[in-house]
C-alpha cells in the first residue's frame, strides 16, 4: 500500500509539477487512510470497499476534524483511487462515490487601512533585519503575493525603479505583480543597507542564498515559517490585539482594491486565481460600505 502511495506522489511530482507543500499534504492524508485500513486488517487497496472507505470518512467526523480538512482528505483519496484505477491496480474506483462535506463559507479576516498602516510602520528601520522586514511587509500588501511566492524571489527578478515583478505561482504559472511607491522605497532601502549586512553573516558558501532576495539572520534564504513569525510579531507590536498571518495581507490587498472599485477580473489576475469563483469571496461588503452606497445611490437617503 505504501509503495502505491509513493508511485502516486511521483506521478504528481513529475506529471503535474506538484509543489512540496502539496506533496506533503497528499502523503500525510493517504498514509492516514492506509493506517486506518491496516488496523481494520485490510492490507491491499484492492480490498478497500466503499463501506470501508465511508467508515474511514466517518471516523474523521468522529475525531472532529474541520470540514475543510475532511474535504481535502476525501479529495486526495478520490484522486489516488482514480490513479490506481487508470493504472489497472484496482478493478473498481471505490472512492468515486465519496462526497465532499460542504465547507462553511467564512469571510477572510481583513484589516482596516489604518491597521495595515500601523503594521507596516512597526519594524525598526535602524536595524538591517528591520529594513528587510519592512520590505517584506510592504511587498506582501502591495502585491498580494503568497508567502511562498515571496520567499522564492531572487535578486535578478527585481529591477529597481520598475514597479512590476514576474513571479511563479501555483503550478509554476507565471504572472505579473505590481509594487507601489512605498514598497519600492522599502525594497531599495533593504537592498542598499540591509541585505549586504545579512549576507556577510553567512559562514559557508550557499549558492541559493547568493541569489535569494530576502535573507534570514544567518544569511540564508528566508523561509515561509520565518515570515509567518515576523508578521505575527509586528501585528502584536502594532497593537492590533491579535496575531495575523501573511495571508491576511493578501486578503487585505484584494479587499481594499475591490472596495475602491477595482475590476474583479483584474484582481483575479493579480492574485493568480485560476477561477473567478475563488476571487469572489473578497466581494463581501462591510456595513459601513453598504451604508455609503445607500446614501450615495438612494433618491431619498
Amino acid at each position: 500500500m505504501d509503495e502505491q502511495i509513493e508511485a502516486f506522489l511521483d506521478h504528481l511530482r513529475l506529471a503535474r509539477n506538484a509543489s512540496p507543500h502539496t506533496l506533503r499534504h497528499y502523503s500525510r492524508d493517504l498514509q492516514a487512510c492506509a493506517d486506518f485500513l491496516k488496523q481494520a486488517r485490510v492490507g491491499d487497496w484492492r480490498q478497500a470497499s466503499v463501506p470501508m472507505l465511508r467508515r474511514y470518512v466517518a471516523s474523521l467526523h468522529e475525531k472532529q476534524y474541520e470540514r475543510a480538512s475532511i474535504a481535502r482528505k476525501v479529495s486526495a483519496l478520490r484522486s489516488f483511487f482514480k490513479f490506481l484505477y487508470r493504472r489497472g491496480i484496482i478493478e473498481a474506483d471505490s472512492a468515486r462515490v465519496l462526497t465532499l462535506p460542504r465547507k462553511r463559507e467564512r469571510l477572510p479576516r481583513v484589516l482596516a487601512p489604518q491597521q495595515v498602516n500601523a503594521l507596516l510602520a512597526a519594524p525598526n528601520l535602524a536595524a538591517p533585519a528591520g529594513l528587510r522586514d519592512k520590505a517584506i511587509l510592504e511587498a506582501l500588501y502591495a502585491s498580494g503575493m503568497r508567502v511562498g511566492e515571496l520567499v522564492a524571489l531572487d535578486i535578478r527578478q527585481v529591477a529597481l525603479g520598475s514597479d512590476a515583478l514576474t513571479i511563479k505561482g501555483k503550478g509554476n504559472k507565471q504572472r505579473m505583480v505590481l509594487l507601489g511607491r512605498p514598497a519600492l522605497a522599502a525594497l531599495e532601502a533593504y537592498l542598499g543597507k540591509g541585505r549586504e549586512y545579512l549576507a556577510k553573516r553567512r559562514k559557508v558558501f550557499d549558492a541559493d542564498a547568493e541569489k535569494a532576495l530576502f535573507l534570514n539572520s544567518s544569511g540564508r534564504r528566508i523561509t515561509a515559517r520565518s515570515v509567518h513569525r515576523l508578521v505575527r510579531k509586528y501585528s502584536l507590536a502594532a497593537g492590533l490585539g491579535y496575531a495575523v498571518s501573511p495571508h491576511v495581507l493578501r486578503h487585505c490587498f484584494a479587499s481594499h482594491l475591490l472596495d475602491r472599485g477595482a475590476d474583479l477580473r483584474a484582481v483575479q489576475e493579480l492574485l493568480g486565481h485560476a477561477s473567478l469563483a475563488t476571487t469572489q469571496i473578497y466581494t463581501h461588503i462591510t456595513p459601513g460600505r453598504l451604508k455609503a452606497i445607500y446614501d450615495q445611490a438612494h433618491p431619498r437617503a
